[in-house]
């Protein structure tokens, strides 16, 4: 083991996979964990690498942004996929996991090296040394001082989860298996409304009365807030015009009613929350309801008039650093060169991305300290490309974001068809990754 220590703040998805970087590297970690002693407001489970919104890690075919940035990951030798792979619930063309599941396994891969030491400790203020701060969007009150005071302050946003309803409760005579576009193995429960039905729900759910924003979730000095667009909240959707979510969580596009052999005016999907297959989550409802309005408006979505909800719909603060006017491309901070950052606390947005972050910051941790030169992926690669957005020094008004296609270098030829243009810029990508990496 090398002699060299490192200090990993924070046991989410980017922090175990920076210190599984570190210890595949040799490298012996202190990795700080204040669960179960302290828990944050969204954090509810004992184990590492919590999911605390949407079970889904998104597409896994390699020609969409999220299958591709998993793809790299895998390449890397991410620990997060193949767990979340060991632990997968049927989501169609989706990567979605049993979450306890996947965090048991997380945490016994991580507890189980030797080179890894857990510290169920809170961190109040950043360390001395080599440290890598994966603290996640809710970051403690008195590490997140020490922080502003190292980056000059916050910027944040808003999160919200969807609600969870037992498959049992449902009305099975009103709703249908399919996946979309007939991908996969019909694993999800589709809920289609008529026009009539719609309209009403429309209506109760842009009038519907939203719980209040608790006091740690504002940010400080403010009694307002920003909505991240990725997580909108459905009821602010529904607020924006009738047609809004039809385009949206409740487009009907690539479903067939097998009762009426015709495309629904519009759908809610659930998704397999477990294994068992005995939770479902309602797909893109993430919401601020009050937990009475919730179960009032959601029941009336075809199929859930009785359900039982063992979830309701939470929002809470996510907090970022202002990246760009801190961070290089390799996740480290400019002016502290062994101090680097990983997660969504660096404006990376999602849980697939947050590990991404977590294995770069590693693996470039391990590099300096080695003396070798960083890796920053090239552009044409999701992870790259990631990378470039959050140090981009010209960037002014800095928001999260999220593996999408739109971020990578345009590939210079017209291809109609989307399917095959985005095979043609993951082929890209994954020949630049393997160039790029045969220098290492």
């Amino acid at each position: 083991m090398k002699d060299k220590k490192i200090t990993v703040i924070g046991a989410g998805l980017a922090g175990c996979e920076a210190a599984w970087q570190l210890a595949c590297s040799g490298f012996h970690v202190d990795l700080y964990e204040m669960k179960p002693k302290k828990f944050t407001p969204a954090h509810k489970y004992k184990g590492f690498a919590e999911l605390v919104c949407s079970n889904s890690l998104k597409a896994s075919r390699v020609n969409s942004a999220a299958g591709l940035l998993k793809e790299e990951m895998c390449r890397l030798g991410s620990l997060t996929v193949s767990c979340a792979e060991a632990t997968a619930v049927p989501a169609g063309g989706a990567l979605a996991v049993d979450r306890e599941k996947f965090s048991d396994m997380v945490t016994e891969k991580i507890t189980s090296r030797p080179e890894i030491n857990i510290l169920c400790e809170e961190v109040t203020e950043i360390p001395e040394g080599n440290v890598i701060i994966a603290t996640g969007p809710l970051t403690s009150d008195d590490l997140a001082e020490s922080i502003e005071k190292l980056c000059g302050g916050y910027l944040s946003f808003y999160d919200a989860a969807a609600p969870i309803v037992t498959y049992d409760s449902l009305d099975k005579d009103k709703i249908f298996f399919a996946a979309r576009y007939g991908r996969g193995d019909d694993d999800y429960i589709n809920c289609p409304f008529t026009k009539e039905e719609y309209i009403a729900f429309w209506n109760e759910l842009k009038n519907a009365e939203s719980a209040p924003v608790h006091d740690f979730d504002k940010p400080k000095g403010k009694d307002d807030f920003t909505v991240y667009e990725g997580c909108m909240p459905i009821e602010v959707l529904a607020k924006r015009g009738e047609e809004t979510m039809r385009y949206g969580a409740m487009k009907p596009v690539g479903l067939s009613d097998p009762v009426t052999g015709k495309r629904p005016y519009a759908v809610v999907q659930l998704r397999k929350e477990n294994s068992g297959g005995t939770l479902y989550n309602i797909v893109g409802f993430q919401t601020n309801l009050k937990f009475g309005e919730q179960k009032r408006v959601f029941s009336m979505i075809p199929g859930l008039a009785d359900a039982e909800f063992v979830r309701y719909g939470v929002m809470h603060r996510n907090s970022f650093i202002n990246s760009p006017k801190m961070l290089n491309g390799d996740f480290s901070v400019r002016s502290r060169r062994n101090l680097f950052f990983a997660g969504q606390i660096t404006g990376v947005e999602g849980y697939m991305e947050s590990a991404a972050s977590g294995i770069m910051a590693g693996l470039n941790m391990a590099r300096l300290l080695d003396e070798k030169d960083t890796i920053i992926l090239p552009r044409e690669t999701m992870i790259g490309a990631l990378a470039r957005y959050i140090s981009d020094e010209t960037v002014t008004d800095f928001q999260p974001m999220g593996a999408n296609m739109g971020i990578l270098p345009d590939i210079g030829v017209r291809i109609k068809d989307k399917q095959e243009r985005y095979q043609v810029i993951a082929d890209r990508a994954l020949a630049a990754f393997e160039e790029y990496m045969t220098e290492f």
